[in-house]
């Protein structure tokens, strides 16, 4: 396992990122930044951000109250150092404002108006710091009506975007949700806006405020959905054979797998999909052999009915080989378990090992690799206050201090 100070020859070294952040997606942003070589201090509450609490189902069933095997903290946490402080006493408060004189980069996923009172907003600071790079991420965004609506990603990234209402099959239920997935992509968005910041800032001496939401962001990744829905071509929630195109949904093997095919060019990659399943009738067949032909009568529906009978007697494996011969686009659909073994994710650096007293598991690593600095060296996330004392020494508070505020139960180290 690497050591924090591994990180020091990684392209963003000597960049200070102070995090008041909780949960993922901040976190995740600062995690990006920690990986390339910041030094990204977390500062927590004595009681921590939640997330550390909310692994149920990993180390806590086996090791009781001991959380030091806790993936889901990891993912975003590791790479960082941690103090944890009372903010209500003024020592304290005193702490994080020499960090934030000293940081380049301020992450923060506090609601407004909690950071309003306590004089850690924006307006507030760049006054005193006016080469700070202040990232905010919020549910809803910053204005508006619902600006002060608390936002998970199940709500405000997954729901409030369109995606669960209109990505189900019609006439069935909405889909299960998995948490994380719109955090993790709102933390991508806000790490690119912090680094062209943070280039701005060295080019023109002046700070700037970044805000991303999760709304926000799921509103551009469905970008080109959203925007085509203005011209009412065909009303989500749809059914498999809605599809506009039915070479790009998923069918059925014999063996109960599903197949996602993705033939977008339906005219130009049927021939090959065809004669790689040998359906070549297909291409003599004008109800089918063209895309135009499809919104005739039920033609696109047949067409659905055509694929799935044909998958359905063969099994994922024999499917797999077919279209990989023919260079046709596709892939099973494997559950998180497959992915976790799938040599071509490993090859790729998708993921390392981390030891625990249950045994290796593994980690997800970050997708942006560089070639020249290589990967990241991971270090694992902080216990709760491990660096406070160290975070406080160097902000010059004395050793007396430091055990004053330990006694008095105001910093947890």
């Amino acid at each position: 396992m690497a050591k924090l100070e591994d990180l020091k020859n990684r392209p963003l070294s000597g960049i200070k990122v102070v995090e008041l952040a909780t949960f993922v997606a901040a976190p995740a942003a600062a995690r990006f930044l920690a990986d390339h070589g910041a030094d990204v201090i977390k500062v927590e509450t004595l009681g921590g951000d939640g997330i550390r609490w909310a692994a149920e189902g990993e180390g806590r069933p086996v090791f009781k109250d001991d959380m030091s095997e806790n993936l889901t903290f990891e993912i975003e946490n590791g790479n960082k150092r941690s103090i944890s402080l009372n903010l209500k006493n003024k020592d304290c408060f005193d702490v994080l404002l020499k960090l934030i004189a000293a940081c380049d980069i301020l992450i923060t996923s506090w609601r407004p108006q909690a950071l309003a009172r306590m004089g850690l907003d924006y307006e507030s600071l760049k006054v005193r710091f006016p080469k700070l790079i202040y990232a905010t991420v919020t549910g809803f965004g910053e204005k508006g009506p619902d600006c002060d609506l608390p936002g998970y990603d199940f709500t405000a990234f997954w729901t409030r975007s369109g995606i669960l209402g209109s990505l189900y099959e019609a006439g069935e239920t909405p889909m299960n949700l998995i948490p994380s997935m719109g955090d993790r992509a709102t933390g991508m968005s806000m790490a690119a806006g912090v680094l062209a910041a943070l280039f701005n800032a060295q080019r023109t001496g002046r700070g700037e405020k970044i805000s991303v939401s999760l709304m926000g962001t799921a509103i551009f990744m469905q970008g080109t959905m959203i925007q085509t829905a203005q011209y009412d071509l065909i009303e989500y929630p749809i059914t498999k054979r809605q599809a506009p195109n039915p070479l790009m949904t998923c069918f059925k093997t014999r063996d109960d797998r599903w197949v996602q095919i993705a033939l977008p060019i339906y005219n130009a990659m049927l021939p090959g999909f065809a004669k790689a399943l040998g359906r070549e009738e297909w291409l003599s067949d004008p109800r089918y052999n063209n895309f135009a032909a499809l919104s005739e009568g039920t033609n696109r529906a047949d067409m659905y009915n055509n694929v799935a009978a044909r998958f359905a007697e063969l099994t994922a494996a024999e499917v797999s080989a077919l279209l990989s011969e023919a260079d046709v686009a596709f892939a099973v659909a494997q559950v998180w378990k497959e992915v976790l073994q799938d040599a071509q994710a490993w090859a790729n650096d998708c993921f390392f090992e981390l030891e625990y007293k249950s045994g290796t598991r593994t980690a997800i690593r970050n997708p942006v690799q560089f070639a020249e600095a290589g990967l990241a060296p991971i270090s694992k996330a902080p216990r709760l206050g491990e660096h406070t004392a160290e975070i406080m020494r160097e902000c010059g508070v004395s050793a007396e201090k430091i055990a004053a505020l330990a006694a008095n139960q105001d910093i947890k180290i």
